[in-house]
């Protein structure tokens, strides 16, 4: 054996072959055949090599017996009849790379036949075991012997399969082109390599990649060969690998169909805004015929359909259309049960609301009934499959959100998955319009329910509390002081950008996640961390929040406290002026930064004032000014008030708005250690809901 490159020159070759030309291996690898073979069998080898590497063709070269005619063992030796089988050599992704050899070496007679009969033998088992299917073929393209391999598959008979008849067991689809492929190889000699599919003896068809090379003696083609292996694995594989490629790509649409309807959902003001921008995403990410929103009315026994059109048209429906809640539909259905209704087709619509129909033989609707009228199922028409999901509002439902189909459809889970999704969407956007529609009505009564009604009496501090709106509309300042398990006090100060609901909501959040929080670990650096996964998770980008917290023993006046971008506590202490907490403030809440706490700690008669931007910061002074001028004041204060937190707070609010016209909300809490600490004391908290 030996391999050859494109150059003609040799790679390798075994021992058998460097002996039979009398050479060491080694004089072979980087030569060409003209030096190191003699002249007969080297001019047979280049035109051999020719074939192969320019015409991409097999050859094959017989010796007869004789002497080699050069040293070695062929140094006047005789040997047998020699064979040179020349192929070509590929990669892995079919590139010719070179050229091989194989030279069968032998005599005549009994043991030369038994050789052949085992090699036959062994080659006949080694295709048969790798799932082959091999054939022998004419020139002219006509199958010359039998292959029980092929007909055990197809079922042919022999008389079947010899001549052309292999080609009907080819799938109709794929017969015509393979006989036009199989015919213009046996024209130009070429290797044919085709993939179709083969009828088997049950009916099916399989998948079968083939390939078939010509074998030539003496210059022309005296047969061809070829193997068919069985692919319908590989086949089915690559068909899920798409199918599986399809549905991720159809996942990620949807996901960004989701992440394109929060965005919308973002600048929806009014619930008829919330309702296209919802249906527009959903119908065009299903492929839906229709879609509709329906609201429940405010004394939660009808609903009303924001819009119409999303129903099949029939001559009830009409602007403003109000369904009760006894109507036969996937959206009262969803609505009475919580759960997503999935229709498949009309058959299946008629079966889930069996049990609530009426048959009425003349029309062939079903519903139900009303003094003896049959009432028919409004999801009928054009259409052929439906969804109804329900719109739920912490638990409680606003409504339900309903999709058509042209033609009987099976939801897919993923599917319901991101319908769902989008439906919880739906209802916190309707809910968050409603609110906005209703948002003047109701800012008074949501802000005083977000802060305390009352602050805790502590032994040994006094705690005054003071909060300014802009205006009756609502904004994002809070604070609270809360117990915690350990007897220690949570004091906290926030200020959510914004104005109207939206401020609120993201306050109340906050608020509430940071008491859950504080419950579970109050260390001020988990705190602040925790308070910035929720906004990563549930907060706009733009939605900025500062806050800082602080948790103190009452009893030693210690503790530790931490800062998300919030103006730096005021600390007054007896005997000296007053200063700005120097503890560095972190980025507000949402921000990626590292959290961090710092040792807090105020000794008896000491005070720590806590404050909203509001109180230093305005269109006419900036917020370094206002922190420089906030210390002068708190300086100025008279010192019987420094034991009297509500008149320091005062006197504080009273200087530092003085002149300036109020254009934000101001929060103020002051929390007091008399000297004679160990008292409960507290002055007391208002809310002051008039403009100044």
């Amino acid at each position: 054996m030996a391999f050859l490159g494109q150059d003609r020159r040799f790679l390798w070759v075994n021992a058998a072959l460097a002996e039979m030309y009398g050479r060491p291996a080694t004089d072979f690898v980087g030569s060409s055949v003209t030096e190191v073979w003699p002249a007969v069998d080297a001019a047979r080898a280049e035109a051999a090599l020719q074939q192969v590497l320019t015409q991409g063709r097999a050859a094959m070269e017989t010796f007869a017996p004789g002497a080699v005619g050069v040293g070695g063992v062929g140094a006047g030796a005789q040997l047998g009849q020699r064979i040179f089988h020349w192929f070509g050599v590929h990669t892995d992704d079919g590139t010719l790379s070179g050229a091989g050899l194989i030279v069968i070496v032998g005599g005549t007679g009994p043991a030369t036949e038994e050789a052949l009969r085992r090699s036959e033998e062994r080659y006949r088992a080694l295709v048969q075991g790798g799932a082959q299917i091999t054939w022998v073929a004419s020139p002219d393209g006509e199958m010359l012997e039998d292959s029980t391999e092929w007909r055990w598959i197809t079922g042919q008979t022999v008389a079947e399969f010899l001549g052309n008849g292999w080609l009907e067991s080819i799938h109709p689809e794929e017969r015509e082109r393979v006989e036009r492929d199989w015919r213009e190889s046996l024209r130009t000699g070429r290797i044919f390599e085709e993939r179709f599919r083969m009828r088997t003896r049950g009916g099916g068809y399989r998948h079968y990649d083939v390939r078939a090379v010509p074998i030539e003696r003496d210059g022309k083609i005296a047969e061809w060969v070829g193997a068919c292996t069985d692919v319908t694995s590989q086949r089915e594989a690559e068909e899920m690998r798409h199918r599986l490629t399809d549905q991720l790509s159809a996942a990620a649409l949807r996901t960004a169909r989701l992440q394109q309807a929060t965005a919308m959902l973002a600048e929806a003001l009014d619930v008829e805004q919330v309702v296209e921008v919802i249906t527009e995403v959903g119908r065009t990410a299903i492929g839906a015929l229709r879609s509709a929103v329906a609201l429940l009315e405010d004394d939660k026994l009808g609903l009303r359909v924001v819009n119409p059109s999303g129903l099949a048209p029939t001559g009830s429906d009409g602007a403003g259309v109000r369904l009760t809640l006894d109507t036969p539909s996937v959206m009262t259905r969803a609505i009475a049960t919580r759960r997503p209704v999935l229709i498949a087709d009309p058959e299946e619509l008629r079966k889930q609301f069996e049990p609530d129909a009426g048959a009425d033989a003349a029309s062939g609707t079903v519903g139900g009934t009303v003094s003896g009228t049959a009432r028919p199922v409004l999801d009928t028409g054009d259409e052929q499959a439906w969804v109804g999901l329900p719109l739920l509002a912490a638990g409680m439902p606003l409504g339900a959100l309903r999709f058509s189909f042209r033609t009987p459809r099976t939801i897919l889970e993923e599917e319901r998955v991101f319908l769902e999704a989008l439906a919880g969407q739906c209802a916190l956007a309707v809910e968050r319009a409603e609110m906005y529609e209703k948002e003047h009505t109701a800012a008074v009564t949501l802000q005083r329910s977000l802060l305390p009604d009352e602050l805790p009496s502590v032994r040994g501090l006094v705690l005054d509390a003071r909060y300014l709106p802009r205006s009756t509309e609502v904004g994002g300042d809070w604070y609270d002081v809360f117990r915690l398990p350990d007897r220690r006090l949570a004091v906290t100060v926030g200020d959510v950008m914004g104005k109207g609901l939206l401020a609120a909501a993201g306050m109340g959040r906050v608020r509430n996640a940071l008491r859950a929080l504080a419950l579970t670990d109050p260390r001020p650096a988990a705190v602040l961390a925790g308070l910035d996964r929720l906004f990563t998770a549930t907060e706009r980008e733009e939605q900025v929040t500062t806050i800082t917290y602080l948790v103190i023993d009452p009893e030693t006046g210690e503790g530790q406290a931490g800062n998300a971008g919030h103006p730096p506590t005021l600390l007054l202490t007896p005997g000296a002026l007053p200063v700005l907490d120097g503890a560095e403030a972190g980025t507000p809440l949402g921000w990626a930064s590292p959290r961090r706490q710092h040792a807090f700690r105020l000794p008896p008669g000491s005070t720590a004032v806590f404050y909203s931007d509001g109180l230093v910061e305005n269109r006419r002074r900036g917020l370094d000014a206002g922190l420089d001028e906030l210390v002068r004041v708190a300086a100025s204060a008279p010192e019987d008030q420094a034991d009297a937190p509500g008149r320091l707070l005062q006197y504080l609010l009273d200087h530092m708005l003085a002149g300036h016209e109020q254009d934000d909300d101001v929060t103020v809490l002051v929390m007091h250690v008399p000297h004679d600490a160990g008292i409960p004391r507290i002055a007391g908290t208002e809310h002051t809901w008039s403009s100044r």
